[in-house]
Formats: C-alpha cells, sequence, structure tokens
C-alpha cells in the first residue's frame, strides 16, 4: 500500500469506474444542493445554509474535476488550485453570514435542521463510499476527496447543532457548528492549495533538475 502511495506517477483521475461514481457524487450533490437551501430558508438554519452551499460548492468542484481529467498536470493542478481558493471564500461567507444570523436572525428550527441533517449525512456517506478507492491521488482527484469527507463530517455537526438548538433554545450551538464547518474548509483549502502548487512548481521545473542532475 505504501509503495503505491508513494509511486511516482500518482493517480489522475483517468478511470471509466472513477468518472461514473464521480458522475454519481455530482448528481448526489446536485440534489442534496436543493434540498437544503428549501429546509435552511425554512428552518431559518444558517448550518444547513452553510451545508447547502458546501453542496454546490461540491457539485461544481466535481464537474471540474471531471472535465479535467485526462488533461496536462498544468491544467489539472490549476484546477485543483481554483478549488482551493473557492473553499477558502465559502469559508469566510459561511462564518460571516452565521454571524449575522444569531445576532440579527435570531433561533433556528432545530426539528428541521435534524432532519435534513440526516438525510445530507446518507447522501454524503454514500458519496465517501463511492470515493473511497480513490483518495489518494493528484491534487485534482484529492481535492475530490477532501471535499466528499468534509461533508460527512459537516452534517454530523449539524445533526449535533440541531440537538444543542433544541436543548438549548438559542442560536449559539449553530453558530458553534458553522465555525467549525468553516475552519474545516480552510484546512481543507490549504491542503488542496499547498498540493496543486507543488503540483505546478514539480510541472514548471522538470528540464530544469534534469540539467542539473547531468551535470553533476
Amino acid at each position: 500500500m505504501s509503495a503505491h502511495c508513494h509511486h511516482e506517477t500518482q493517480f489522475n483521475g483517468v478511470s471509466d469506474d472513477y468518472k461514473r461514481r464521480l458522475w454519481l457524487v455530482v448528481a448526489i450533490n446536485a440534489a442534496m444542493f436543493v434540498v437544503e437551501v428549501l429546509a435552511g430558508a425554512f428552518a431559518e438554519s444558517q448550518a444547513l445554509r452553510a451545508d447547502a452551499l458546501d453542496f454546490l460548492g461540491d457539485a461544481a468542484t466535481y464537474g471540474l474535476s471531471l472535465a479535467v481529467i485526462g488533461a496536462p498536470t498544468k491544467t489539472r493542478a490549476t484546477a485543483a488550485l481554483l478549488k482551493g481558493i473557492s473553499l477558502a471564500i465559502m469559508a469566510v461567507w459561511v462564518l460571516g453570514s452565521t454571524i449575522y444570523q444569531v445576532f440579527i436572525l435570531g433561533v433556528p428550527k432545530a426539528d428541521i435542521m435534524g432532519m435534513i441533517g440526516a438525510l445530507a449525512l446518507v447522501a454524503n456517506v454514500a458519496s465517501v463510499l463511492l470515493l473511497m478507492r480513490y483518495a489518494e491521488g493528484d491534487a485534482n482527484v484529492r481535492s475530490v476527496w477532501l471535499c466528499s469527507r468534509n461533508d460527512a463530517i459537516g452534517n454530523v455537526a449539524v445533526m449535533i447543532a440541531a440537538l444543542a438548538v433544541w436543548g438549548t433554545t438559542t442560536a449559539w450551538p449553530d453558530l458553534i457548528v458553522a465555525a467549525i464547518m468553516a475552519s474545516l474548509f480552510f484546512w481543507s483549502a490549504v491542503q488542496i492549495i499547498r498540493q496543486s502548487r507543488e503540483e505546478l512548481r514539480q510541472n514548471a521545473a522538470p528540464s530544469h533538475d534534469h540539467g542539473h542532475n547531468h551535470t553533476h
């Protein structure tokens, strides 16, 4: 297993099985975005809205990942870099809008949060199981895995928030969970950006390295 991980050429997504799984995950994420946008508006829950935005971001991310499979390293790494940056922007939006929710809008409806959180968790666990075989790979493949894993963690957090909102009758648990999700987005964004920049750097300077070795 470790020999496979450290192999010089990382899995780049060129596989019919991987593409099929990715299409399924795109469909799951797009459907859950619609469900959570409606539920988030109805429940006035910022954690649900944050999760809906995450589903939309992931559907777009997976679509972009599919589009660049088989493309040159530079294209794939640049696509991953864009995904990392968008994930960081999403984190800022989640945090800002949640603070607005707590201080301006009031307490969300916990029962809807809990029900939709459970449904979203099922969708995300299905996505994680579909993609688990392809957790390691280039920045493009890895960004897909990190996004689906984040979703599953995020949904567990939304359900915990729903329980806590119901138990405390305050919006603070919703804020805390959204803040945790924002932190998770940031951390994944950092990982994706770091790996894609490394791949871009390696792609930009292979001939230089060869020349260097030659003179030795």
